[in-house]
């Protein structure tokens, strides 16, 4: 079976076009975040991870900095740099989703998901994609050749690799109220891979609130970590007063002799 999925996913002949339906659990405010989650992706794995060129997206004279980006440095038969190059761009997610209630078509914003540094920065103005996704093998979305790299924010938020294996990054914005009890249909082209590792998707629609998201998990990890260090720290401290009593102990500083 999971041949066949893996078959099916990688024909591009194949409708992989499927519809699903969302019950909204309570009232949502907009903006509403579409988040696409995914499992068992190691983006922080070291090679991975260094799969790219930092000089390359900013600087347009950089082109041919591909060092680190083998296997997805340069086009086959010689036909240059690939812009941008490595595994990590490489592999961008390209699942799409639209959204409708009733009758009534929901847009979602795109615009402005990656973050403002990246868009100012690390990403050019003058840097536009070349010999993308042109091999034989293809890992994922493709970029717009008419764009520079600073108007394709897809790639910035895929870039921004994530520390855990389980992870979910912004697809865009609904700019709508939703009402609890309202049926919202999802329309998925499922085009990305994930059955060759047997890793799974997710889409998630959650809305933020004066101290941003609603989620738990960050904000425990937050007091976990937190905590972890103030009890080591309390414990060094701790280690270095009894440290110092047993040297005071053996070494009086008024020059007499320890008792035995």
């Amino acid at each position: 079976m999971r041949s066949n999925k893996v078959a099916y996913i990688q024909n591009p002949s194949n409708d992989k076009t499927c519809t699903r339906w969302l019950k909204v659990p309570k009232d949502m405010k907009k903006p509403i975040y579409i988040y696409y989650q995914l499992d068992k992706f190691y983006q922080n794995q070291r090679r991975y991870a260094r799969s790219r060129s930092i000089r390359q997206l900013s600087d347009p004279k950089q082109a041919k900095l591909t060092t680190h980006c083998k296997p997805e440095a340069t086009a086959a038969n010689g036909g240059g740099p690939i812009v941008p190059c490595g595994l990590v761009a490489w592999s961008m997610f390209n699942d799409t989703y639209r959204f409708a209630r009733g009758n009534e078509t929901l847009p979602v914003n795109r615009q402005g998901i990656s973050w403002r540094s990246d868009r100012g920065h690390l990403f050019g103005e003058q840097v536009y994609p070349r010999n993308f996704q042109t091999g034989a093998l293809v890992g994922g979305g493709t970029l717009d050749p008419s764009k520079p790299l600073s108007e394709q924010e897809d790639l910035m938020v895929w870039m921004r690799t994530a520390a855990l294996p389980t992870f979910r990054k912004l697809y865009g914005r609904i700019e709508a109220d939703l009402r609890a009890g309202e049926r919202i249909t999802v329309t998925v082209q499922n085009n990305y891979n994930t059955y060759s590792f047997g890793g799974k998707k997710a889409l998630v629609l959650a809305t933020a609130g004066v101290l941003g998201g609603k989620g738990r998990f960050l904000g425990r990890a937050y007091l976990g970590g937190g905590g972890a260090c103030l009890g080591l720290a309390l414990l060094l401290a701790l280690l270095c007063f009894v440290l110092a009593n047993r040297q005071e102990a053996e070494h009086p500083s008024d020059g007499s002799n320890p008792v035995h």
